[in-house]
């Protein structure tokens, strides 16, 4: 069986070196010639834990990585589309990498006797397999079960943890009209339970998961709030408390550590679908107000732990952590990027950053005039106040651990 994989991104690139250590002839199609070098040398583009030594193992053996496209889908038993679906200006999911995608590949899969399944694992608002990409097949001249077969099989990865996640999955779920043999073999492999559903199913899944998680964060910081407009509430006490009732726990989800305050949900996944859900559903004459909260929460929370900054202009503050989440070099959407630009936009004129993983992508990403550090000791040394916020394990319990600096707990580490 031949796997293609069509971008090489946090998802895809995880899913490539997957099936190949699961034994599976994998094909990585990817536009961008540096990544594809940085691949080759067995290193991946972005931090992601045992994702280099994996990748290692299989990039000369049964992992082809590629920019050539004919060779990538080229009787292809089976192509998964790895493509971001970025916010668009108005909220929704922009679609339009996956569809250029999609065009691409169209002309190549008439070149082999084989039926290819178009697999979706980008994420995708619900009925847009049917909706939006099977239409568009169609209007490129390409006939549903005689050309293709069009499925979507939503990831539930978690950055950090994606490649594990990957290799140890809890649940597979595979929207179709139909069960898919060759995708009920692939993933045969994979001890976890497969789900077929209705493509509308699978896509829901999806955002009904993110959605949830978005919504606890939003909740423990709405909570954190009015712990702090009541007063002599110790947050970080009373949260630990909540974690210990036994209904929370469960393997392999944490879910604890979404029901816990700090600068609310950043990173690709979470904000960006969230809104798309709320855009979709309104545009289905349902206006959700608990999402609209979720997300008026999640934009207000920054803002409250600002005010509580009372330091002179002048200070040194550090700001420890610029990745959105521990575990993770992503800064997209970093809440680390938004905290910095608003004390610079209040006149705050020294700023310093360190992340143990981040600083460089942080810089070039943003490109925000403040100085970075290369140790957590280097910073302590130069600054007078301190902000946590992102929760790597270097900084938890730092204000218990350092009492000559004023330390602005706002991940309650």
């Amino acid at each position: 069986m031949k796997i293609a994989v069509f971008g090489l991104g946090f998802v895809g690139l995880t899913t490539a070196v997957g099936f190949a250590n699961k034994g599976y002839e994998t094909f990585g199609f990817e536009i961008d010639r540096s990544k594809i070098t940085t691949i080759k040398n067995g290193k991946a583009p972005f931090f992601e834990n045992g994702l280099d030594s994996a990748l290692q193992a299989v990039i000369n053996n049964n992992l082809h990585i590629t920019d050539d496209i004919k060779e990538a889908l080229d009787c292809a038993d089976i192509i998964f589309y790895c493509i971001g679906t970025p916010m668009s200006e108005d909220g929704s999911a922009d679609l339009s990498y996956l569809l250029e995608a999609l065009k691409m590949s169209a002309k190549y899969i008439k070149l082999c006797k084989k039926v290819p399944i178009f697999v979706i694992k980008s994420t995708i608002p619900p009925s847009s397999l049917k909706e939006i990409f099977l239409p568009f097949l169609q209007n490129l001249g390409l006939v549903e079960n005689i050309d293709f077969i069009l499925a979507n099989n939503p990831e539930f990865l978690r950055e950090g943890f994606a490649y594990d996640d990957f290799m140890n999955p809890d649940r597979i779920v595979i929207g179709a009209d139909f069960e898919i043999d060759k995708l009920k073999d692939l993933y045969s492999k994979f001890n976890a339970p497969i789900f077929f559903v209705t493509p509308n199913t699978a896509e829901f899944i999806k955002y009904l998961s993110n959605t949830m998680l978005s919504m606890m964060i939003s909740y423990a910081n709405d909570m954190s709030v009015i712990a702090k407009s009541i007063g002599n509430i110790d947050t970080k006490k009373a949260f630990e408390i909540l974690h210990l009732d036994k209904r929370f726990f469960g393997n392999p989800a944490n879910i604890t550590s979404y029901i816990y305050p700090g600068m609310g949900f950043g990173g690709y996944c979470l904000p960006k679908d969230t809104l798309a859900l709320y855009k979709k559903s309104k545009m289905q004459g349902y206006e959700s107000k608990l999402i609209k909260e979720i997300l008026d929460i999640n934009n207000k929370i920054i803002d409250f732990h600002i005010n509580t900054i009372d330091e002179n202009l002048n200070t040194d503050i550090g700001i420890l952590g610029l990745s959105f989440k521990p575990n993770s070099d992503d800064v997209r959407d970093s809440k680390s990027y938004i905290l910095i630009k608003k004390l610079l936009d209040k006149g705050y004129k020294n700023i310093h950053a360190f992340d143990p993983i981040s600083n460089d992508i942080f810089h070039n990403t943003y490109g925000l005039d403040i100085k970075y550090h290369s140790s957590l000791d280097s910073i302590i040394q130069s600054c007078k106040s301190l902000i946590i916020s992102t929760a790597w394990s270097e900084f938890k319990n730092l204000d218990c651990k350092i009492v000559d600096k004023k330390i602005y707990n706002f991940r309650y580490i």
